[in-house]
Formats: C-alpha cells, structure tokens, sequence
C-alpha cells in the first residue's frame, strides 16, 4: 500500500497522520485482539498464563496506547 506524498490528509491523531485510509491497515486478526483486550479488561480477566505470547504482546501494546489515550485526555482537559 503505498502512500502518496503529495495527496491531501486523511486520517490524523497527534503524532500520526496517514494520506490513506487507516481501515486496509487493520486485519481481522488485530481488530479481534483489540476487542478481546477490553472485553477482558473490563471484566478484569488479564490472566497472561492463559494467553499466547502474541496475545501478551498486543495487550501490553493495547494498554500502554490506552494509559497514554488516558493521560492524553487528563492533560487536554485541564
């Protein structure tokens, strides 16, 4: 996929801007490890004994990008 340089913006989020639509970057496999993240962080069930190693390593991504959506948000608003 490549990206046009000179194209107009489409998609931005602070430090990220895509020329492209973001939605062919997204696979099915990385839209259920994010639905499988909250679901079980809102039922508190982070048992990483149960998880494959690449579940871990997404939901360590997941809540590091949350903490920062969170404290983003809390420095925003004051």
């Amino acid at each position: 996929m490549g990206e046009d340089a000179s194209g107009p913006l489409v998609w931005a989020r602070r430090d990220v801007a895509l020329r492209t639509c973001p939605k062919p970057y997204i696979t099915a496999e990385s839209q259920t490890l994010v639905e499988d993240f909250f679901v079980r962080r809102r039922l508190r069930g982070m048992d990483f004994a149960e998880l494959s190693a690449r579940q871990v390593e997404a939901f360590v991504i997941l809540e590091r990008a949350f903490a920062a959506e969170i404290d983003y948000g809390q420095h925003t608003t004051r």
